[in-house]
């Protein structure tokens, strides 16, 4: 496995982007998320309906609703500016799709999360408890290798976690330097997403901030996933995520700050 944190120390792009500049809610947590890697199948709408929270609506990019897999670095965490022991540098998988909610004079781009996989119980516990995300603790391991264009290496971002005692993953190779996607592009779709969304048990939802700069991205030279799709994610989604992605690729993160939720309404 490789240590990789120490080697990225910025990001190119330093334009933030905030959603309204009204007072924010205080931070919640604070981190660095590093090498994403991204793998987006597109899925029938109908599918993902029934799991969009009040108040949104799905968003779809050229006529296409995508459901994504992303595994990635979580690094130098702090909670409520709190550092906790063993819980600062840790690997995440999420299975994640597109929202949007109509707000005062804009909309607001967000995700909703299906499923989060993390390594560390009390993690997945607090985000259950306070936003009710529907994450699961689960031995995890990553292998990340930076590309060498001078030696013509490849890097390779791979994301594991162990379920019913077999290793399941998902792993993206790329090649190159990473670019700054064009706004209008599938990347910057799928990584300029800066609200989450989440259904309430009552019915209602809680509407959360993310803010970083925008991401570089490498385009992937090959993707794959290998876990048995119908008992993670259930047989729904299992015929679309048995089939190779339409697209993937690799972002190389950056520091985070996710704001406190707020509730936007509740259906009753």
């Amino acid at each position: 496995m490789s240590n990789i944190e120490d080697l990225t120390s910025g990001n190119a792009a330093t334009t933030v982007r905030f959603s309204n500049m009204t007072p924010q809610p205080s931070p919640f947590l604070t981190a660095e998320w590093r090498f994403l890697a991204m793998l987006n199948y597109q899925i029938d709408p109908a599918l993902l309906l029934p799991l969009v929270p009040a108040g949104t609506e799905l968003e779809s990019w050229s006529g296409k609703t995508f459901v994504s897999l992303v595994g990635f670095r979580f690094t130098h965490t702090r909670l409520l500016g709190l550092a906790l022991p063993f819980h600062r540098d840790f690997d995440e998988v999420n299975l994640r799709f597109y929202v949007r909610r109509k707000a005062p004079k804009q909309w607001r781009r967000g995700v909703v999360f299906i499923k989060e996989i993390v390594p560390r119980a009390a993690i997945a516990w607090v985000a259950r408890r306070v936003y009710n995300e529907n994450y699961v603790a689960l031995p995890m391991r990553h292998d990340i290798q930076l590309p060498e264009a001078q030696a013509e290496i490849s890097g390779l971002a791979k994301y594991e976690w162990l379920y019913r005692e077999k290793w399941n993953g998902i792993a993206v190779e790329f090649s190159g330097a990473p670019y700054l996607p064009d706004e209008s592009s599938e990347e910057a779709f799928i990584t300029e997403h800066y609200w989450g969304y989440v259904r309430q048990r009552d019915g209602g939802t809680v509407e959360y901030q993310v803010e970083h700069p925008r991401w570089n991205v490498w385009r992937a030279d090959g993707a794959r996933l290998d876990c048995d799709a119908a008992e993670v994610y259930g047989r729904g989604f299992a015929g679309f995520l048995n089939a190779p992605p339409s697209s993937a690729f690799i972002a190389d993160g950056s520091p985070v700050t996710v704001r406190r939720g707020l509730r936007i309404g509740v259906v009753g």
